[in-house]
């Protein structure tokens, strides 16, 4: 199990060292969001919502959530993933955004 983890961090460009903390254990708000990744990684799910994945994040950090989104991505599975900001969208490819004001959708299209 140890060798399918080390893998994954390898996959999500992680540092190796994060595996001997405790989950999430005085992890920074970026290295949260990168577990996450990282957990969805582990479990493989045919369906993730990725809820504000972007918020807090630094430039740096962004691009490595979305790296790792980008890379478990397949035709086996689905991310809805919801978003305050546009920012993210130059980073992860969606086959379909959702434009929603006040609980509606007003807007819907692709990228």
């Amino acid at each position: 199990m140890l060798k399918t983890l080390k893998k994954k961090y390898i996959m999500l460009d992680i540092d190796l060292k994060v595996i001997s903390r405790s989950l999430n254990g005085g992890f920074a708000g970026g290295e949260k969001k990168r577990n996450e990744i990282f957990q969805r990684a582990v479990l493989d799910p045919n369906l993730s919502i990725l809820d504000e994945n972007d918020t807090g994040l630094d430039l740096a950090a962004l691009k490595v959530v979305a790296k790792g989104v980008n890379k478990l991505r397949t035709k086996d599975n689905a991310v809805l993933l919801i978003t305050h900001y546009q920012r993210l969208l130059n980073y992860i490819q969606p086959d379909v955004v959702h434009v929603m004001v006040d609980g509606k959708i007003v807007k819907t299209g692709g990228l």
